[in-house]
């Protein structure tokens, strides 16, 4: 049986391993498409939004080892 402690822990490992794939997947898709369909200045916004949304995702589900 699955505690809740349990349950958010396997939670956090789904998110630290699709975490870098959504990000270098979604990246190379949206800004290109958005610099081609709509304009090159919302295809440079898109790219700053998303790797700084990226970026904060990645620090903050990283797994650093703890130090005792």
């Amino acid at each position: 049986m699955d505690t809740p402690a349990s349950s958010n822990r396997n939670l956090l490992k789904l998110v630290v391993a699709i975490t870098p794939m959504a990000g270098t997947i979604l990246f190379p898709l949206v800004v290109p498409i958005l610099m081609l369909r709509v304009s090159i200045a919302s295809g440079v916004i898109a790219a700053v939004v998303i790797g700084t949304l990226w970026f904060v995702a990645m620090l903050s589900t990283s797994e650093m080892p703890g130090h005792h």
